[in-house]
């Protein structure tokens, strides 16, 4: 993780700031939130700059749980301590979490409608065109990462190629791939 952010820099200004914020990112978010969550940090609300938007997230992807929800015990611990990492996570769990409950009693009553499969359809595929338009996004950052944009590359075709071809276990991938990735990276930052 990055170091403490300067004080110069946009912050949350209170710790009901930071659950109030997180709240509206997850309320914002259907099966993914990352290019929400990007725009708002980054882009928005200037919390993160992209590079640590970047690396906290790779964080926040190989913690055990939801990644959005690893993301925001970062940010919020970075800002309040352990205060803000379980404001952080309230913000993302407990609205949300009453929103679920209602939509599963409301879903249990029309569940056989067609129009109700055909909108959770299309809600896969937007939050699929999210993701992917937030990856093209973060491409430029690439020319900035310690093993260059072609190691990075290439390490990505090869996770793509593992998952989809040969349809590889996550851990094996993780692991895998991770590892070269963190072998390369410590050789070029290595003194």
């Amino acid at each position: 993780m990055s170091a403490l952010p300067p004080d110069d820099r946009p912050r949350p200004k209170s710790l009901t700031d930071l659950f109030v914020s997180f709240t509206l990112l997850a309320l914002q978010g259907f099966g993914g939130v990352l290019a929400v969550v990007q725009r708002e940090l980054v882009e928005n609300k200037r919390w993160l700059t992209r590079d640590e938007f970047i690396e906290d997230w790779s964080v926040a992807q190989i913690m055990p749980g939801p990644n959005v929800i690893n993301l925001a015990l970062i940010v919020g611990g970075r800002y309040f301590g352990l205060k803000g990492a379980v404001v952080g996570l309230a913000g993302m769990i407990v609205v949300p979490l009453v929103l679920v409950v209602v939509l599963a009693l409301i879903y249990s009553q029309f569940s056989e409608h067609q129009g109700v499969a055909g909108a959770l359809r299309g809600m896969g595929a937007v939050a699929a065109g999210l993701i992917m338009a937030t990856g093209i996004k973060l491409i430029a950052a690439l020319e900035t990462n310690v093993i260059g944009w072609r190691w990075c590359t290439a390490l990505g075709l090869a996770c793509l190629v593992g998952i989809i071809v040969f349809r590889l276990p996550l851990a094996y991938i993780l692991f895998g791939l991770g590892g070269v990735a963190f072998t390369l990276a410590y050789k070029r930052l290595k003194p």
